[in-house]
């Protein structure tokens, strides 16, 4: 069954008009635009070098639109430091995890935390991080690399949820993993988004994307070719021939 976010507002959360972005001298997007209302949850589908994790680390500031415009909240964050735009709310969760492998769980996770915005929060964010994914409150004393990869995948969220988001970028979450460890973080998203943090995630499985996502966007290319709803996306013809082989 689709997705229905709750209490989705009506002018976006996020909002990406027209931009261009370069690595170096080659362009990696081209005339991008989308939009996230809060309490959604978006994913981005593409193959391999479309422009996806592009995307996500110029709404991050790692990367800067030359042209267009990149708002948050109503705020214009095109040419904002990354560690401004966490201190606003958004936090992104890597590909490749990321942990600090010789830190105990606990250490990494309170890394998260240390934006001003977090900090005074600390302590009940570390609840909510442990009512997530309760392993890692079993396993708060153990180093870091002792965890499965899964568990490590919840680390790494779990420290994205103590930098105390309004907007989580996820970035091929379920990478390698286990199907039973991807429905698990699956889940947990859901719960995320519960407690009122917005998800815009990037996954190469097209037809796991169109079941958690409310909506989604597909790049191909550096450009997007198309969006909607998942409803819709699954059964537009364009997208049963790409990539479901219909």
């Amino acid at each position: 069954m689709e997705k229905c976010a709750q209490e989705i507002s009506q002018g976006p959360l996020l909002k990406v008009s027209n931009i261009d972005v370069f690595h170096g001298t080659f362009q990696a997007l081209w005339d991008v635009s989308l939009e996230v209302k809060a309490g959604e949850i978006v994913g981005l589908i593409g193959a391999n070098t479309s422009g996806k994790s592009t995307l996500l680390d110029a709404i991050s500031g790692l990367l800067h639109p030359v042209k267009g415009k990149i708002e948050f909240d109503g705020q214009d964050i095109s040419t904002m430091e990354p560690f401004r735009i966490v201190e606003l709310g958004i936090t992104q969760v890597p590909e490749g995890r990321g942990i600090f492998p010789d830190m105990s769980v606990l250490d990494n996770l309170i890394l998260g935390s240390y934006n001003q915005r977090a900090r005074a929060r600390r302590k009940e964010n570390l609840e909510k991080v442990y009512q997530h994914f309760p392993i890692l409150e079993t396993r708060k004393k153990q180093t870091a690399k002792t965890l499965s990869g899964g568990e490590q995948q919840m680390l790494v969220l779990g420290r994205g949820l103590m930098a105390n988001p309004k907007l989580m970028l996820l970035d091929e979450m379920s990478l390698g993993l286990a199907p039973i460890i991807i429905n698990r973080l699956y889940k947990a998203l859901q719960g995320i988004r519960e407690r009122g943090i917005t998800i815009l995630f990037v996954e190469q499985n097209v037809k796991r994307s169109l079941q958690e996502a409310d909506r989604a966007y597909i790049l191909e290319g550096g450009r997007v070719t198309l969006g909607g709803t998942a409803g819709e996306l699954r059964e537009d013809e364009r997208v049963k021939k790409a990539y479901f082989g219909v």
